[in-house]
C-alpha cells in the first residue's frame, strides 16, 4: 500500500513509461537546484522558479506527439528539457549568451524554437492563448490530426485574451487544450482577489467547452489526463480547458520572496512534492531502485555542469548595429511588374480584385474579420468571396480582435498566410498588445516569420464621428517590425496589397474609406506587385514639394490648381520603410516642403519626416519645413465641423506662406 502523500496508480501505464516520466522530472529539478545555487553565489542575476510544478510540464510534454506545438510559462523549464533541448543553448539564452536563440536579444524564456515544437512565453500572458489556437486552426484546415497546447496562469485567466481565446476556438472547434496552472499566485495576488468562481473550469461552460480539473501534482494523473484529451481532439476536434492545481513553492521570481505566503500552506504543499512523492511511489512499487536514481541524478549532474561551463565560456555580446536594425525585418521578394493590360476600376474593386487574386496564388490563404463571409464585409470587399473560396478560408470572426489578430499569428507559425480586416482602423485598439508585441517583434526576437496583412479601413469625410474615422497610421510607424502601407490609387491599392501577401512581415494596410467609390483609375489585370518603400511620383514641380499620403494627395492636387501653384507631388505610399531618396530628390528639386497628412498634428508621421528633412537636407532648404495636418482633436460628427477638422483650408495657407518666404 503507498505510503506517499499523492495516491497513485498505475493506470495501465508500462514500466518503461513510468520510468521515462521519473527521468523527466528530475533533470529540471537538478537544473533548478543548479540555477539556484549559482544565483546564491551572484554568478546569474535573475531566475524564475518552477519547483513544485514539475509534473504538469512533464506530464504534458510527454503526453503529446513531438511536432506538438507547446506555447509555455516562466514555470516550464521541463516542456524544454523534455523535448530535449540542448542544455548548452538553454542555459546561454538565460544569460543573454550568443548561442542562446535571440542572438542575446531575449532571456529567461521568451523565445521559441519551432524545431522543438516549443514557443516561449510574452511578459503579457494571455496573447499566446490565441497563438495556439491559431496552430491547432492550422492543423485542422490541413486534416493533420494535431492539437496544440498553450499554458498560463490563474491570474491571466482574467485578462481579456484569455476569454477572446476560449471563446472563437470554442466557435471554430480548434484542437487546443487551455492548461490552467493554478499554482495558488499571481506573484503575490491569491485567487479570491483574482475570480469569485469556485473553479477556473467552470467558465468552460460559458464556452460550450469540455473541461476538467485534476492534481497538477501527480505526474501519472497530468500525463494519462492529457493524453487522453489529445487523443480525442485529434479525432473531433475541439478545445478543452484544464485545470492542473498545484502550488508554487517559491516566489514568484526569485528577488521576490515567498513572505506573503503563509508557513503552513508551505508546509502543506511541501509534502507533495511531485518528485519526491513519485519517487517513493516508484521506489516502494519496486519499480525504480536506489542506485538507478543515484546513478540517473549523477548522470544529470555532469550533463548539468558541462552546459553551465559552456555558458560561462561563451563570451559576453558584441553589439553589431547593422545587425541588429537588418533583423527587423525578413527579406521580402522581388517586384513583379505588370504584365497584362488594365482595366478602370474603382479603388474598392481593385483592392478586391487584388484579395481574389492573393487567394489564388496562394491556396492556404486565410481572410478573418467581422462579416466579410456571407455579407461581404461592410464595405463588400469581400462579396462573393464566399462561394469561391469556401467559408474555411473566408471566416466571419466574433468580435474578437486580439484573439483574432493572435490566432493569425499562430497560422503564420505554421506556414500559412492570413489576413485580418479591422471592420474600421478604429477598432485596432482591442487587438493593439497583439500587433505592437508580438506581431511586430516576433522575428527580431528568434527569427519567427510572421506572415500577416492587418487590413484597416481608415480616415474620415463621411461624417462618421470619432469612433469610425480615424487616422492611426503613426500609430504604427513607431513600432520597429511592422510595415506600414497607405495606397491612394486603385492600381497602388491592389498592388501594394499584393506585395503586402508576398512580404514575409507583418504588414498594416491602410485603405482611406472615402476613396473606396470615390477614385477610379486604370488596374492591371492579373498578379502584380508594387514595392513596398517605393514612393510614387504624383507630378513633377519647382516651385515647393508637397509630402504626403492617402486622402492627402487628393487635397494637394486640387490646392495646387486653385492656387496655381508648380507643386512636386510625392505620394509617399508607404510609411514604412519611407523612400528617403524620393524625398531627398525632390527636396533638392524645389527647396520648400509642405508635409500633409490627414491625420493630426501632434505626433504625426509629418514631424518625424520634418525632422529628418532638417537633419540631412538642411543645406538644400530656403524656408522652413512646415506640416499640414487635421486639428489636434478627435474627429467631429457634423459635416461643417468635420471639414473644419481637416487640413485643406490650412494647408492652402502654408503653401502660400511658402511661397511667399
Amino acid at each position: 500500500m503507498t505510503t506517499t502523500a499523492i495516491p497513485y496508480t498505475a493506470s495501465g501505464l508500462e514500466k518503461d513509461t513510468l520510468l521515462h516520466l521519473y527521468e523527466q522530472l528530475v533533470r529540471p529539478r537538478l537544473i533548478e537546484e543548479k540555477m539556484l545555487n549559482l544565483l546564491r553565489q551572484g554568478r546569474i542575476s535573475k531566475w524564475f522558479s518552477g519547483i513544485g510544478q514539475e509534473a504538469i510540464s512533464v506530464g504534458a510534454a510527454c503526453a503529446l506527439l513531438p511536432d506538438e506545438v507547446i506555447f509555455t510559462m516562466h514555470r516550464n523549464l521541463g516542456v524544454f528539457t523534455a523535448r530535449d533541448m540542448p542544455l548548452d543553448r538553454l542555459f546561454c539564452q538565460w544569460q543573454g549568451k550568443r548561442l542562446g536563440y535571440t542572438k542575446s536579444r531575449d532571456r529567461s524564456f521568451h523565445f521559441g524554437a519551432m524545431e522543438h515544437a516549443i514557443v516561449g512565453m510574452i511578459s503579457h500572458l494571455g496573447p499566446q492563448l490565441s497563438l495556439a489556437a491559431g496552430v491547432a486552426m492550422a492543423h485542422k484546415q490541413r486534416k493533420q490530426g494535431r492539437v496544440s497546447l498553450a499554458f498560463t496562469g490563474e491570474g491571466a485567466t482574467s485578462q481579456g485574451e484569455f476569454h477572446e481565446a476560449l471563446n472563437v476556438a470554442s466557435v471554430w472547434k480548434l484542437p487546443v487544450i487551455f492548461l490552467i496552472e493554478n499554482n495558488g499566485y499571481g506573484l503575490s495576488t491569491r485567487p479570491n482577489e483574482q475570480y469569485a468562481c469556485k473553479d477556473l473550469i467552470d467558465r468552460a461552460a460559458g464556452y460550450g467547452m469540455r473541461s476538467a480539473k485534476i492534481d497538477g501534482n501527480n505526474i501519472i494523473e497530468v500525463f494519462t489526463t492529457i493524453r487522453k484529451i489529445a487523443a480525442e481532439l485529434r479525432e473531433n476536434p475541439e478545445p478543452f480547458l484544464l485545470e492542473c492545481v498545484t502550488f508554487r513553492m517559491r516566489g514568484h521570481e526569485e528577488a521576490s520572496g515567498t513572505k506573503y505566503v503563509p508557513q503552513e500552506l508551505m508546509d502543506a504543499w511541501a509534502q507533495k512534492d511531485p518528485i519526491d512523492n513519485y519517487e517513493k511511489w516508484l521506489l516502494e512499487e519496486k519499480i525504480l531502485t536506489e542506485a538507478q536514481a543515484k546513478a540517473l541524478k549523477e548522470r544529470y549532474k555532469k550533463d548539468i555542469q558541462k552546459a553551465v561551463d559552456v555558458m560561462f565560456a561563451e563570451p559576453e555580446p558584441v553589439a553589431d548595429t547593422a545587425e541588429e536594425l537588418a533583423d527587423v525585418y525578413a527579406p521580402a521578394p522581388a517586384v513583379t511588374p505588370p504584365t497584362q493590360p488594365g482595366r478602370e476600376l474603382r479603388f474598392i474593386d481593385a483592392l478586391s480584385d487584388g484579395l481574389r487574386e492573393a487567394m489564388k496564388r496562394h491556396p492556404e490563404l486565410v481572410l478573418m474579420g467581422q462579416d466579410i463571409a456571407d455579407y461581404g464585409g461592410v464595405f463588400k470587399i469581400t462579396n462573393g468571396f464566399v462561394p469561391e473560396f469556401g467559408k474555411d478560408r473566408v471566416r466571419n470572426t466574433p468580435l474578437c480582435e486580439s484573439a483574432i489578430v493572435g490566432i493569425g499569428l499562430g497560422l503564420s507559425m505554421k506556414g500559412i498566410k492570413s489576413m485580418v480586416e479591422m471592420q474600421f482602423a478604429d477598432f485596432v485598439t482591442c487587438g493593439f498588445n497583439q500587433i505592437v508585441n508580438n506581431l511586430a517583434k516576433l522575428h527580431w526576437r528568434w527569427g519567427q516569420t510572421a506572415d500577416m496583412v492587418v487590413r484597416m479601413p481608415t480616415g474620415g469625410g463621411t461624417g462618421a464621428g470619432p469612433f469610425h474615422s480615424q487616422s492611426n497610421e503613426a500609430w504604427f510607424t513607431h513600432v520597429p517590425g511592422l510595415k506600414v502601407v497607405y495606397p491612394s490609387t486603385p492600381a497602388d491599392a491592389k498592388g501594394l496589397l499584393l506585395a503586402a501577401f508576398e512580404d514575409p512581415n507583418p504588414v498594416m494596410f491602410f485603405e482611406h474609406k472615402a476613396l473606396y467609390r470615390s477614385e477610379s483609375g486604370l488596374v492591371p489585370e492579373g498578379f502584380y506587385t508594387v514595392e513596398i518603400g517605393k514612393a510614387r511620383q504624383v507630378r513633377s514641380g519647382s516651385e515647393v514639394s508637397i509630402l504626403t499620403y492617402g486622402m492627402g494627395v487628393r487635397w494637394a492636387e486640387a490646392a495646387a490648381d486653385a492656387l496655381g501653384i508648380d507643386a512636386d507631388i510625392v505620394d509617399l505610399r508607404s510609411l514604412v520603410p519611407l523612400d528617403y531618396e524620393a524625398i531627398t530628390q525632390s527636396v533638392k528639386k524645389t527647396n520648400r516642403v509642405l508635409i500633409l497628412h490627414e491625420d493630426t498634428l501632434f505626433g504625426g508621421i509629418g514631424g518625424e519626416i520634418a525632422a529628418w528633412i532638417s537633419e540631412n537636407l538642411f543645406e538644400y532648404l530656403d524656408a522652413p519645413v512646415l506640416r499640414a495636418a487635421s486639428l489636434d482633436t478627435p474627429v467631429p460628427f457634423a459635416i461643417p465641423l468635420e471639414q473644419n477638422f481637416f487640413p485643406l483650408e490650412r494647408m492652402k495657407e502654408q503653401l502660400q506662406k511658402l511661397r511667399k518666404y
